[in-house]
């Protein structure tokens, strides 16, 4: 795994500036590094060494020298790519996958991107065509930030490399910070940077004398086929798993498993056959930690477990830390977990496996059981439906009332994702400042356009799969792994698993009892029942909890009355929310927490 920096438009000290935004990125790759300077860009690179083999550190060119490649992941179908192109006459210096891509976008240009199996994001320079090459995997896996400024085209890994260049601007982006205050992350293209953006998943960019274009080469579509039984279905993904995690321990370094107590990571760890797992919880209640269960599982399975309680100091004080490295406010109290896990799964390996998309794209969520719910109220024709979710809006929410204000909407309205914190009218009464924030259904509208025609738990399966699960699930995969420098790979987040779970159907995938339940069926080959059947957890965090108690409520005291907070909130809006937690009156533990990591957030890159 590694890290790359760039940009165009020659400056005097090029060397210089291009060392220091590598430096913000060395925990991406602490091994080895290599620059690349010509007249129309400069290049850095950070290596991460998690195999023995001959991955010779130095900029990848080739046999011209005319195109050099800065290159971040794993391509799993390598030796079969390089046949390809060797029986094409090519011939190798490296065993990397950066010759690997540079040979083959040599031999089959844009085309080479359908042919790749793995994460991975890079940029290929053209110095006679004075032309960039940029490329984000089809699920948006690895990361690839842009910015255009002062006539310099800067790119990378991750937002903090730019922030040492000369022409960089430094400016907060506050559409964004609106519209992650329902999101909680930002589920646009643009980010809290202004002029900042990132690339999307499955998306090319040519960048050439100031002008610059981005498309789409990949699309997930789903297609389902009702002829084969049930149990054919988890026949094939039984086989389809058990081959991408095969792919996935490619290489020769000793391969890890994070493990929870639930399916995902179970499946994944029993299936690897990995000699190690790892897991994290908080205090004893079995609501909070899965340390029980994970060890139980792991001597199911023979294996040794790794384990660490972390206390609520060191939660609290690691937040400055994790939105350090997060780049962009995320709100996502697992995250913080997950740090402390790859942080002690860095201390044994440096390669993990872990079970991020299998909800996405099997159909995981407890939400997406919805549409099947109630199906006797749901003949109400759909105008009293609405009257009735009308009214009930007007009253003080709980679990019935909240059940009619939903059932008073179309999916359109009321889905946007797993995240729905602030509303339109309580984020507009929240700011002091005055955005053009879209509202959340023009966010997304584009993708539900896209399968309109589809059933309402595809909908929902398809919006997630390109804004919660890039924006908040891949992003924190992805730079908690990478703070702690080790590389993560996800098994279930592979084109060719994805190409049968796109055809499962729907019943197969979600009913009013269960979720993901061909999937669940297909685990339960490798993993004991009460695993297989258990109910989705995901590193759960004790926040509502500590937000009650003193300390920690007088933490965020302080940032709720800070200057910044003032500058950007309506702080007696912040303070009636913590209180009315504080004293049970109300759940408001999502909502508070999502200001309290912007305000973390904002303190690390605009106050320090």
């Amino acid at each position: 795994m590694s890290g790359y920096v760039g940009f165009t438009n020659f400056i005097n000290n090029s060397n210089l500036v291009i060392g220091e935004m590598m430096e913000k990125i060395k925990h991406r790759g602490p091994d080895s590094e290599w620059k690349f300077i010509d007249e129309g860009v400069a290049l850095g690179f950070c290596k991460l060494n998690v195999t023995n083999l001959k991955q010779d550190c130095q900029p990848i060119q080739n046999k011209e020298k005319n195109k050099t490649i800065a290159f971040n992941g794993k391509i799993y179908n390598y030796k079969d790519v390089r046949q390809k192109l060797m029986d094409a006459g090519h011939s190798f210096k490296t065993d990397s996958d950066s010759e690997l891509i540079l040979h083959g976008y040599e031999e089959y240009g844009v085309d080479i991107l359908n042919m790749l199996r793995g994460m991975f994001s890079f940029v290929i320079w053209d110095a006679n065509k004075k032309e960039l090459f940029g490329v984000r995997d089809p699920f948006g896996i690895k990361p690839l930030y842009y910015a255009m400024m002062d006539k310099t085209f800067i790119f990378g890994s991750e937002i903090k490399s730019f922030l040492p260049h000369p022409h960089f601007n430094k400016e907060l982006n506050e559409t964004a910070l609106e519209n992650y205050l329902t999101f909680q992350y930002s589920p646009t293209n643009e980010t809290f940077f202004k002029n900042v953006y990132k690339l999307p998943a499955a998306h090319y960019f040519i960048y050439k004398e100031g002008n610059f274009t981005a498309k789409r080469y990949w699309e997930v579509k789903f297609k389902a086929d009702d002829k084969p039984t049930l149990e054919e279905w988890v026949e094939e993904i039984s086989s389809v798993f058990n081959n991408s995690v095969k792919a996935h321990k490619i290489g020769d370094a000793e391969v890890a498993s994070f493990l929870s107590s639930g399916v995902d990571s179970s499946y994944v760890a029993a299936v690897a056959n990995v000699d190690k797992t790892f897991t994290v919880g908080f205090g004893e209640d079995e609501k909070y930690n899965e340390i029980g269960w994970a060890k139980e599982f792991s001597k199911y399975i023979n294996k040794e477990n790794h384990s660490k309680v972390v206390t609520p100091e060191e939660y609290w004080g690691i937040l400055p830390k994790i939105q350090y490295h997060m780049d962009e406010p995320l709100a996502d109290p697992a995250a913080v977990a997950l740090y402390f896990v790859c942080n002690i799964a860095s201390e044994k390996v440096k390669v993990v496996l872990s079970g991020e998309g299998a909800d996405e794209i099997f159909g995981g969520y407890n939400v997406y059981k919805e549409p099947s719910g109630s199906p006797v109220y749901s003949k109400i024709p759909r105008p009293i439906r609405r009257g009735i979710g009308s009214i009930a809006s007007k009253l003080p929410a709980k679990r019935g009332v909240n059940f009619l204000v939903r059932k008073g909407m179309d999916l359109e309205e009321r889905f946007i994702g797993n995240a729905y914190i602030f509303t339109v009218e309580e984020r507009k009464k929240l700011l002091k400042i005055k955005t053009n924030a879209p509202n959340p259904m023009e966010i997304t509208k584009p993708f539900y356009d896209l399968v309109k025609e589809n059933d309402d738990v595809t909908k929902m399966q398809y919006l997630d799969l390109h804004l919660w699960m890039t924006g908040d699930i891949l992003l924190k995969a992805d730079r908690m792994s990478m703070a702690n420098s080790i590389e993560l790979r996800v098994p279930f987040l592979d084109k060719e698993v994805l190409s049968v779970a796109l055809k499962i159907p729907t019943k197969f995938r979600v009913h009013k009892e269960n979720t993901k339940y061909a999937m669940r069926l297909a685990a339960k080959k490798s993993t004991p029942p009460q695993t297989a059947n258990k109910k989705k957890l995901g590193f759960p965090v004790p926040i509502r909890v500590w937000l009650k108690e003193d300390k920690y409520y007088n933490i965020v005291k302080e940032y709720f009355v800070s200057e910044t907070a003032e500058k950007y909130f309506n702080t007696d809006i912040l303070m009636k929310l913590l209180d009315e937690h504080k004293t049970g009156a109300k759940d408001n533990s999502r909502k508070i927490w999502t200001v309290l990591m912007f305000l973390v957030w904002h303190k690390v890159y605009f106050e320090q």
